[in-house]
């Protein structure tokens, strides 16, 4: 079969690698149908993910048609549409065994540090794969796993009915963010530096925007609070200096969500988390989140399809790269499509 492997960053090929068996009980074979291109996997493209090795098969945001499953499987059977959640972990750590298998010690993402899924067929254990209950656009399957973390945000961030919420960020994950916030009853105030992106995320959903560049946000945040001050700061923009502002914007009690993986440090002053009781929390991957974003998507609260900006065949995987690489200001997501 067909797959994308990055053998070394800026060298990305289409290889022929063995489609994978039914080896275990509760195994199940994927046809891959689509596929979302991440940053992570722009991250192993370039050389600039720490966490990933070479050569590798990427990709950790898939869906498809299930082929076969394992003598032990007994919910998923051939013919399903399913979205395949990328994290593996081991199930007998502390982080584990509370019910967090998404900080696993061991934990392994798929695409990342094992082969992932941009390939025609993958291979997942039957507790990763979720399905789909009703037929739904094929191209879309794989756009399941950016809206689990815009969901495990929402659950780390406890953002209810009534919650006022910023979120630092109007790319793809802040996008996610945003439509479960929204979902969930919030009222949403978004920032970046791009106009286009702001606009993007007026129009599916946020009630307002604030071009930083241009525009002072505390003053904007006053007006969004009636001076009270923002409750739920969500920091998607991953540098030093955005959590600093996170945490110097936060309301007293308020709720500060972190999601960067930087090794550089903040400089954050202690009393501001104390005087303020501030709720600092980091959220990473998903936390069992699969099912909650496929009822979203099949009941029409959440919509995959505006976060797409273009589908590209599989084979066509360097022409999806540059078009990120070069206009990332258009750009959400990328889809790729396997089929030839």
């Amino acid at each position: 079969m067909k797959a994308i492997k990055v053998i070394e960053p800026f060298k990305v090929e289409i290889v022929d690698v063995p489609k994978p068996e039914i080896e275990k009980p509760d195994d199940v074979i994927v046809r891959v149908t689509s596929g979302g291109i991440c940053g992570s996997d722009i991250g192993i493209w370039n050389g600039t993910n720490s966490l990933a090795t070479y050569p590798r098969l990427i990709g950790h945001e898939f869906g498809g048609i299930v082929e076969s499953v394992g003598s032990a499987v007994k919910d998923i059977k051939p013919g399903d549409q399913v979205a395949v959640d990328p994290v593996i972990s081991c199930g007998h750590c502390y982080a584990c065994r509370i019910g967090r298998h998404n900080v696993c010690r061991d934990l392994e993402v798929m695409g990342v540090h094992r082969d992932g899924g941009f390939a025609e067929y993958v291979k997942a254990p039957a507790e990763n794969v979720h399905l789909f209950h009703k037929k739904f656009d094929e191209s879309l399957l794989g756009l399941v796993e950016p809206f689990t973390i815009g969901v495990e945000v929402n659950n780390r961030a406890q953002i209810g009915k009534g919650d006022k919420v910023l979120i630092m960020g109007a790319g793809p994950i802040g996008i996610c963010v945003m439509q479960v916030a929204k979902r969930n009853g919030a009222q949403v105030i978004m920032t970046d530096l791009v106009k286009e992106r702001l606009e993007k995320a007026k129009s599916m959903g946020a009630d307002e925007t604030v071009l930083v560049s241009e525009e002072n946000l505390e003053e904007r945040l006053d007006q969004f609070t009636d001076g009270e001050g923002i409750p739920v700061v969500v920091d998607t923009v991953c540098i030093p200096s955005s959590f600093e502002q996170a945490v110097n914007l936060a309301c007293p009690a308020g709720r500060v969500v972190c999601l960067g993986l930087k090794d550089k440090p903040s400089s954050i002053c202690m009393a501001e988390i104390t005087k303020k009781e501030l709720t600092i929390v980091g959220s990473r991957l998903n936390n069992h989140c699969f099912d909650e974003v496929i009822e979203g998507f099949e009941d029409g609260s959440l919509h995959p399809e505006e976060l797409m900006t273009k589908a590209y065949n599989y084979k066509e995987i360097m022409d999806a790269l540059d078009m990120i690489k070069e206009h990332p200001q258009d750009v959400l997501k990328i889809v790729l499509k396997f089929e030839d």
